[in-house]
């Protein structure tokens, strides 16, 4: 992939205040693209260079979408491409789940990727091209006991990656999504073993896959769920 695969267009990261989003909003920047991060952590986002725009908005309520492209697409440009690496985690079996820890990781997990999605969809089409990553994960794809909420929104974010990209594919836009399994981050650092640790992924190696997914020259992919498990 060269910079100038992507350099000058328009990208929105969105739960870019830290972690995976943090990593690949500065990916992208790097490489060129005009960059607005978007998440509810004000402070996160304060930490970003300057170059990069941002929104403090917290994209799991859907009344908040169509605003916040609405202004992108007036301040920085036609946005092009979607990085959603929104998400919630929390355990649980299924004997032991409530209605209300459902519907959380669903509105997270879920919610957040379509209202998203339905957002930019129509500037992306304007544009006759765009390119739509969502982050989803192993449980998504390979059952896990323990954390039956967590990982049936995952199971239905994968889902959704696929009837988005049956929906928009004939009208040029691209729709794939990362199945990571375990991402070295601060928190899971302070929560995990090291033995654990030791096959995690960093954010920024994840971040390379999405730079990657929504350059050119991944022109064919699309509807993929590419896992990034790590060794």
């Amino acid at each position: 992939m060269t910079n100038q695969d992507i350099s000058g267009r328009v990208a929105v990261v969105v739960g870019a205040g830290s972690g995976l989003g943090q990593a690949t909003a500065l990916r992208l920047a790097a490489l060129g693209m005009k960059v607005v991060a978007v998440d509810r952590n004000e402070q996160g986002l304060a930490a970003l260079p300057p170059e990069i725009a941002r929104e403090n908005v917290d994209a799991t309520d859907p009344s908040t979408t169509a605003p916040l492209f609405e202004r992108i697409a007036r301040d920085v440009g036609t946005p092009e491409v979607l990085v959603n690496t929104v998400g919630a985690f929390d355990l649980g079996d299924a004997m032991t789940t409530t209605p209300d820890h459902l519907r959380l990781m669903l509105d997270v997990n879920l919610g957040a990727a379509l209202w998203l999605s339905q957002a930019v969809a129509p500037y992306m089409q304007q544009k006759g091209s765009g390119a739509i990553v969502h982050i989803t994960s192993r449980p998504g794809l390979e059952p896990a006991a323990g954390m039956a909420a967590y990982a049936v929104s995952k199971a239905a974010l994968v889902h959704l990656t696929r009837v988005l990209d049956l929906e928009l594919r004939p009208l040029g836009i691209r729709v794939n999504a990362v199945a990571p399994q375990l991402i070295l981050t601060p928190k899971n650092q302070a929560m995990l073993p090291a033995d654990v640790l030791a096959h995690a992924v960093t954010p920024e190696a994840i971040a390379d896959v999405v730079a990657f997914l929504v350059s050119d020259a991944a022109a064919p992919v699309s509807g993929a769920i590419l896992p990034a498990y790590g060794a």
